[in-house]
């Protein structure tokens, strides 16, 4: 069915193209009609537009497959943000150093979309998300920063504005993960995505933390000095999380070394980091409810 604003055959069309994100990338016109709900008549007449638009093709065994026409026009997307001259060298270093992988996901609509991601191959234990894919914009830790920074009515802003790095490690669509954020911000102050570690929940436990966050704060400051901010804001976050830290001076009980050296998690443009003390999310971040660690 078609928006009021919208075309009904155009919605079919494009609800025919979006089968192929979940059901498969090479499915027959019965799999497509059953995915749509829509008479097999119906499909192939929208099947042989999108052909000749070479937005599909159909191959010798009948079958449909994604065509030529949506790589061209994926390939204008991802030049239209003009970022990733900027962002991949920055997430691969972070990924490199950190050994987690590291991802930069803008809001579209009411979804969060994986626009640039490096993975992680250091361990066994990883945890791999392809570009392109979405999920509920308000979810895991770049859906808390995406939130905060979209959304005026979002639930208490301050911390993750004040601290700029927002922590997801409970109750996600994949188990035993985890992840931290970072707003990145271009020319005028005008909001870009979230930046973001995720790996294995074991990883980032309370030794870890003040590391891989600060590593992400540095990161997303990186990002957004390249695109025309002028870091203020992260120096500010990055001061008083060092502040607090030496405030409380070391925790209580034995030191955990984490799993590789502060100075080695992709810091080093920030400067020194911080000697112990407690996560950057420890003063008011909410775990995210719902979402993935991503």
């Amino acid at each position: 069915m078609a928006h009021r604003d919208g075309v009904a055959a155009v919605d079919r069309a494009l609800a025919l193209l979006d089968v192929f994100d979940h059901a498969g990338s090479s499915l027959s016109l019965s799999e497509l009609a059953q995915a749509t709900g829509l008479v097999k008549s119906t499909v192939l007449r929208l099947a042989a537009s999108l052909q000749r638009a070479a937005f599909l093709r159909r191959g010798s065994d009948g079958r449909y497959r994604l065509g030529p026409a949506l790589a061209r026009l994926g390939a204008r997307y991802l030049a239209s943000f003009e970022l990733g001259d900027h962002v991949m060298p920055v997430l691969e270093r972070l990924a490199r150093e950190t050994g987690e992988s590291a991802s930069l996901y803008v809001r579209e609509g009411d979804q969060r979309v994986c626009l640039y991601r490096a993975n992680s191959r250091q361990h066994r234990l990883l945890h791999f998300v392809q570009v392109g894919t979405h999920f509920q914009f308000d979810t895991g830790a770049s859906g808390r920063v995406i939130e905060v920074f979209t959304e005026p009515a979002a639930p208490d802003p301050d911390a993750v504005r004040q601290r700029l790095v927002a922590l997801s490690s409970i109750g996600r669509a994949i188990s035993d993960t985890a992840a931290v954020a970072s707003p990145v911000f271009g020319p005028g102050d005008a909001f870009v995505g979230a930046l973001s570690l995720s790996g294995p929940a074991i990883r980032f436990g309370e030794q870890a933390l003040p590391s891989l966050e600060r590593a992400v704060v540095c990161a997303a400051s990186d990002v957004s000095g390249a695109l025309g901010d002028s870091g203020a804001r992260y120096r500010d976050a990055l001061a008083a999380a060092q502040a607090a830290a030496t405030a409380e001076g070391p925790a209580a009980g034995p030191a955990e070394a984490p799993a590789v050296g502060p100075e080695d998690r992709g810091v080093r443009s920030c400067g020194a980091p911080s000697s112990g003390g407690r996560p950057l999310s420890s003063s008011g971040h909410s775990p995210d409810r719902s979402g993935p660690a991503r």
